[in-house]
C-alpha cells in the first residue's frame, strides 16, 4: 500500500501522522510512504531523516493526496484537504464529526473511508488513540489554567498552589476519565485544592484509591456541579461520550454567576465543548472572555508540544496503521471489531450511529458498510 503523510495545516499545528520510525516500520512490511517535505520540521525531523527511513517526499499536499492509498494524518481534514480526497482513498486520523456538519457533509461527498482515532475502541472499554492526547490535553490544562489565572492575563491573581498562610486555587474537574484523572494529577502536584466531578461512582473509587485524601471525589448532580463551578478559581471541562456531541454541564447563567476573572478551560471542545459558552479558538488567539470569565478552548491543544504529542500519538496508531495497510481496510476493520469502531464514514454513508444521532442523519451499520 502507498501510504501517505501530507503536512498538517490547521493554525499551530505541528504534529505529524507518522515519525520516521513509523515509516521505516511501514517499509519494514513491505509498503510504500510518500511524505510531504516539511511535515516533520515543526518536531525536529527534517526530509532527509524521513528518506533515512525510506520515505519518498512529496513536493505538496496535492501529490501526496493524488498518490496515497491511505491518507495518515494528526487534526481533521480542512476544507483544501477534504477537496482532494478521492472515492475508496482510506483517511486515518481524529475526525470529532459529531461537532463539525460542514466537515461530515465533506466527508460523505468525497466517497473516502474516513476512519477517526477518537472511536476506535480495546476490549476494556477504552480509546487507545484518544488516550495518549487526552493525557496530553489533561496536563496542559493545569498549566494553561494557571497561567490564565495570572492577573496580566486577566485572571483573578492566584497562584495555583497559594503559599503558606494563603489558600491554594480550587480547581474543579468535570469528568474523571483519562483526561481529568492527569488534569487531577498536575493540579495535585501544584498543590490546588482539587475535585473530581463523575457520574460514575466505579470511577470515583478508583480515583479514592489512586490518590487518597490529597484529591476530593464528588457524584455529578446538576446541584453538586452547580456549587462546586460557583467556588471554583479554574474549572476543568473533560467529559466526553464517544463519538457524540459532549454534554453542556454548565450553563451561561452559570457561567455569569461565576466569579469575574476565573477560568474555563474546555478539554471537550473537540466535541463541541461542555461549557454552553464556549466556542473553538487556536493557539494564535486561544481565550476570550465571556460573561466575565477567561475562557480557553483551543481545539488542538497537544499542538502546542507538538513533539511529546507526536511520539504519544505515533506509540498507538502505528499497529492499526500496519494493520490496514498490511490487510486492507475491508479485511483489517473485518478482523478487529475494535478497529472497526473507528469507521465513521464510508463511501458516502455515515457508519457511526453517535455521528449519526450528532448531526441527524442516517447510518448504515459498520459491518454492513464492510460487505458493500
Amino acid at each position: 500500500m502507498l501510504i501517505g503523510v501530507p503536512r498538517e495545516v490547521k493554525t499551530h499545528e505541528y504534529r505529524v501522522g507518522l515519525l520516521p520510525g513509523s515509516v521505516r516500520e511501514a517499509v519494514h512490511h513491505g509498503h510504500e510512504v510518500l511524505v510531504e517535505s516539511g511535515a516533520g520540521a515543526g518536531i525536529g525531523f527534517n526530509d532527509e531523516a524521513y528518506r533515512r527511513a525510506g520515505a519518498r517526499i512529496a513536493a505538496d499536499a496535492a501529490e501526496i493526496f493524488a498518490a496515497a492509498d491511505m491518507i495518515v494524518k494528526v487534526k481533521e481534514p480542512q476544507p483544501p484537504e477534504i477537496a482532494r480526497l478521492k472515492p475508496g482513498q482510506v483517511l486515518f486520523t481524529y475526525l470529532h464529526l459529531a461537532a463539525d456538519r460542514r466537515q461530515s457533509e465533506g466527508l460523505i461527498r468525497s466517497g473516502a473511508i474516513c476512519i477517526a482515532y477518537e472511536t476506535v475502541t480495546d476490549a476494556r472499554g477504552g480509546l487507545p488513540l484518544l488516550a495518549p492526547m487526552s493525557e496530553v490535553a489533561g496536563r496542559m490544562s493545569i498549566q494553561v489554567g494557571a497561567h490564565c489565572l495570572e492577573k496580566e492575563q486577566g485572571g483573578l491573581g492566584i497562584l495555583l498552589g497559594g503559599v503558606p498562610g494563603v489558600a491554594a486555587a480550587k480547581v474543579v474537574i468535570l469528568g474523571g476519565g483519562v483526561a481529568g484523572t492527569n488534569a487531577a494529577r498536575v493540579a495535585m502536584g501544584m498543590e490546588a485544592y482539587v475535585t473530581v466531578i463523575d457520574r460514575s461512582l466505579p470511577r470515583l473509587y478508583e480515583l479514592d484509591l489512586q490518590f487518597g485524601s490529597q484529591l476530593h471525589t464528588l457524584f455529578a448532580t446538576l446541584e453538586t456541579i452547580e456549587r462546586e463551578v460557583l467556588a471554583a478559581d479554574l474549572v476543568i471541562g473533560a467529559v466526553l461520550v464517544p463519538g457524540a456531541a459532549a454534554p453542556k454541564l454548565v450553563s451561561r447563567a452559570l457561567v455569569r454567576a461565576m466569579k469575574p476573572g476565573s477560568v474555563l478551560v474546555d478539554i471537550s471542545i473537540d466535541q463541541g465543548g461542555c461549557f454552553e459558552t464556549s466556542r473553538p479558538t487556536t493557539h494564535a488567539d486561544p481565550t476570550y472572555v465571556e460573561e466575565g470569565v477567561i475562557h480557553y478552548c483551543v481545539t488542538n491543544m497537544p499542538g502546542a508540544v507538538a513533539r511529546t504529542s507526536s511520539f504519544a500519538l505515533n506509540n498507538a496508531t502505528l499497529p492499526f496503521v500496519l494493520a490496514l495497510a498490511d490487510k486492507g481496510w475491508r479485511q483489517a476493520l473485518g478482523d478487529d471489531p475494535h478497529l472497526g469502531a473507528g469507521l465513521n464514514i464510508a463511501a458516502g454513508r455515515v457508519t457511526h450511529p453517535a455521528v449519526a444521532a450528532a448531526l441527524g442523519l442516517d447510518h448504515v451499520p459498520a459491518e454492513q458498510a464492510l460487505r458493500a
